[in-house]
């Protein structure tokens, strides 16, 4: 069987699922399902953030700490690290600076 998958997945997401010798730590096709979640969430969050930021007259920034710590409750469909990734990779899409989250390490 060939491996066909066409979308790229970026360092910062391998990341999350590499460990210090740069071996991965779950299967490949896990972390391609994680990386297609974490990124749809993203992007399905970038409206919800930009209204957010207009209604509640708040920075960017707590925007963005309020999202992740959404994000890290109990039940949250992501991970922290996965939430930390999240937040950085909605970030990027609305053009708006990061602010530091908790440093988790891998998943």
């Amino acid at each position: 069987m060939t491996d066909e998958y066409q979308i790229e997945i970026p360092p910062s997401f391998y990341a999350l699922y590499t460990d210090a010798r740069r071996r991965l730590t779950a299967p490949m096709a896990l972390v391609r399902e994680r990386y297609e979640a974490c990124e749809d969430l993203a992007q399905m969050l970038v409206d919800p953030a930009a209204t957010k930021l207009f209604e509640l007259g708040v920075a960017q920034e707590d925007v963005l700490l309020r999202f992740y710590a959404g994000l890290c409750t109990a039940g949250s469909a992501v991970s922290a690290p996965e939430a930390e990734w999240v937040i950085r990779r909605l970030a990027e899409l609305l053009g708006w600076a990061c602010p530091p989250l908790a440093t988790s390490g891998g998943v």
